[in-house]
């Protein structure tokens, strides 16, 4: 079997291209981007505002080989295709299952191509309604073997009911993985905040998307006390720079 270096390879034109489309006309702006971990173990985290375009700019500003945490329903055609019917319906209401079939020639080749191939870009396939332990380990597995995975933070989307609607409350499992790898097997993970801005905005609307990268965070930074305090620091300290992170974009 090929590595996922090699079959990524084979498609990688494909894949820029359907990232630049899927963020067209937007232009993208990054900051930061040598803040990069290029070798070993890494987790890139940050907020996650828009959906499938926030997948498209980590693709077109990667360093290195990437994987995500994915959704294991995407690996599936049928799933796939239900999964965009629930995102038009959420973001457009009644009228997006119009939408859906109107552009359906369209979601078609994209749900085809991405089921189809999704394996080959790098994804770790996750069930997000089973156990969170099972998606742990899952991770620290790729990490174990010098990889670097994405762990984005919120559910695709602006919340207009969270007190910061562009940046959703911090999970605890990036810390955890950082924590179990450093204290079992001395492992320190670089994990590289970063902010993304503009990619809540409708497709085919011109705009800015606003990348900004930090330096590197590691949780032996916030060691002591018990298991709980250093992951709970860790977490916190993740979400504040990513906050910061943001902030700092909006006055580009």
């Amino acid at each position: 079997m090929e590595t996922y270096e090699k079959e990524l390879a084979r498609i990688e034109k494909v894949v820029r291209f359907l990232s630049r489309l899927l963020l067209f006309p937007k232009k993208l702006e990054v900051r930061g981007a040598e803040n990069f971990v290029r070798d070993g173990p890494t987790i890139i985290t940050g907020n996650h505002i828009g959906s499938y375009k926030d997948v498209a700019v980590l693709f077109l500003v990667r360093q290195r080989m990437i994987y995500f945490v994915a959704n294991k329903m995407i690996f599936d055609r049928a799933d796939a295709s239900d999964l965009v019917l629930k995102h038009l319906h959420r973001h457009m209401g009644k009228i997006g299952g119009f939408v859906h079939i109107l552009l359906n020639p369209f979601y078609s080749f994209m749900v085809e191509f991405v089921s189809g191939h999704i394996a080959k870009v790098g994804t770790i396939p996750v069930d997000m309604y089973g156990r969170r332990t099972d998606a742990i380990l899952k991770c620290q597995e790729y990490l174990q073997k010098g990889r670097a995975i994405i762990a984005l933070q919120g559910r695709g989307r602006v919340d207009p009911g969270d007190p910061n609607p562009y940046i959703k409350s911090f999970r605890r499992g990036v810390a955890i993985m950082a924590y179990n790898l450093h204290k079992d097997q001395g492992l320190s993970v670089p994990v590289t905040p970063l902010s993304i801005f503009g990619t809540h905005g409708l497709w085919g609307v011109p705009g800015r998307i606003r990348v900004n990268v930090g330096e590197p965070m590691y949780v032996k930074e916030y060691w002591g006390g018990t298991e709980h305090d250093v992951v709970g620091r860790f977490r916190a300290a993740l979400q504040q720079s990513v906050s910061r992170l943001l902030l700092e974009s909006l006055k580009w």
